[in-house]
């Protein structure tokens, strides 16, 4: 195992590493190849310690720092019950302003909705967005800044734009030699990898990198990988530094307490995501606009016949028009649904299949979800599930050994 910290003289914090090797990468590459989509939820033994919480591996580098904060909702300290924002204020830590993701820094704002930059009401920090037209921090921006932390809640698919955000905010500390620091939280699919590699000319900000649909890859891994492998602007290379977790594996489950995003209200929602989310690439509605977002899909165009499940979408927190608002939508219920350990294709096929418009079934967006414009052409030309798949295996079997070099865990 290799994992590599790239340091500077400006590093006075002495944040130690720690770092394990694993051997798990094999059991989740079988995992890909597997027929079976569905997977028991081990039990976690000893109680996980996150990165943030691990005080004494950041906290004294800060004193006397001007810092900025790249946070939502779930930068959460739990043994102190406070916001990382508030915590680091209580400290003394010179907190001078705060960078917020896609959903807003308290996380209420819906998916793809323009967030304004302004003043965090309970701080009086200033509070600037990098979703929309700024997705990275300006210099101006960073103006005076000594470190970076960013501390956000992934959930390990591709196109959950917070990688993306990391991506921009690694780039724009690399340009100015600003320190960021990335405190590690769990995945809550880091179990598997699966879908296919994105491709280049898809290349988005719902997809930057060259990485499978799910990744299987903790926040500051995956940081870890984009600056290893070169995916920042020209190859530069941040002053990275990550705080691994304590008594986290491959096999650790954990429950989030903070939903990461207005529709992923709970662990079924996160762990159906990356499958369900692929409707959002074509007519049918993902259960936006009701209280089981991802968790079931359907459309009043589906025959009730072959589904018999039905639900009216109407406005709330994570969709203010969602699709199909206030028509009776023919649909599954996934709600109960056991944990999957691969993508599930066959609702995506089956749904394809019974909809009565086949030429209108995809939009433009499902190949940018996808990372390929090949899993539109695979399902209209009748493959099934498995022969899909099959056309997967050699790049998940590249990306693995490639992600291996990263592994904290």
């Amino acid at each position: 195992m290799r994992v590599t910290f790239f340091k500077n003289t400006v590093f006075l914090i002495g944040l130690t590493i720690l770092s394990c090797g694993s051997s798990t990468s094999k059991d989740a590459l079988k995992t890909i190849i597997t027929s079976d989509s569905t997977s028991v939820v081990p039990v976690q033994k000893k109680e996980i310690v996150l990165g943030v919480e691990q005080f004494e591996k950041y906290l004294p580098g800060l004193k006397d720092k001007k810092v900025a904060v790249v946070a939502n909702q779930t930068s959460f300290v739990p043994s102190k019950n406070m916001h990382l924002v508030d915590f680091l204020l209580s400290k003394k830590i010179g907190v001078i302003k705060v960078f917020a993701p896609e959903h807003g820094f308290r996380g209420a704002i819906q998916a793809g909705e323009q967030i304004k930059d302004g003043i965090d009401v309970k701080t009086g920090l200033p509070l600037i967005s990098l979703y929309g037209k700024n997705k990275k921090p300006t210099p101006e921006q960073l103006k005076g800044v000594d470190f970076v932390i960013f501390d956000i809640q992934d959930v390990g698919a591709r196109f959950y734009t917070y990688i993306s955000t990391l991506h921009y905010v690694m780039e724009a500390c690399a340009e100015l030699k600003i320190p960021i620091i990335v405190p590690d939280r769990p995945n809550p699919n880091i179990h598997y990898i699966d879908g296919p590699v994105l491709e280049e000319s898809q290349k988005s900000f719902i997809g930057m990198h060259p990485v499978p649909v799910v990744h299987g890859m903790t926040i500051a891994e995956y940081a870890q990988m984009i600056n290893g492998e070169g995916w920042l602007d020209q190859a530069m290379q941040a002053y990275l530094e990550v705080i691994p977790m304590k008594n986290y594996t491959r096999n650790s489950t954990y429950s989030l307490p903070i939903k990461p995003s207005p529709n992923l209200t709970n662990d079924q929602a996160i762990n159906l995501y990356p499958s369900t989310c692929f409707f959002e690439g074509t007519p049918l509605n993902e259960g936006r606009g009701t209280d089981m977002q991802f968790q079931v899909f359907g459309a009043p165009a589906l025959p009730a016949s072959n589904y018999p499940f039905s639900y009216t979408p109407r406005p709330n927190e994570g969709s203010k028009d969602p699709k199909f608002n206030g028509k009776l939508c023919h649909g599954k219920d996934l709600r109960k649904h056991p944990r999957l350990n691969k993508l599930n294709l066959e609702w995506l096929i089956d749904a394809y299949n019974d909809y009565p418009d086949k030429p209108k079934f995809f939009t433009d967006f499902f190949s940018k979800l996808a990372g390929t414009k090949k899993l539109q052409e695979q399902i209209i030309k009748g493959l099934s599930a498995e022969e899909i798949r099959a056309t997967w295996v050699k790049d998940l079997k590249r990306y693995d050994e490639m992600r291996r070099k990263y592994f904290l865990y």
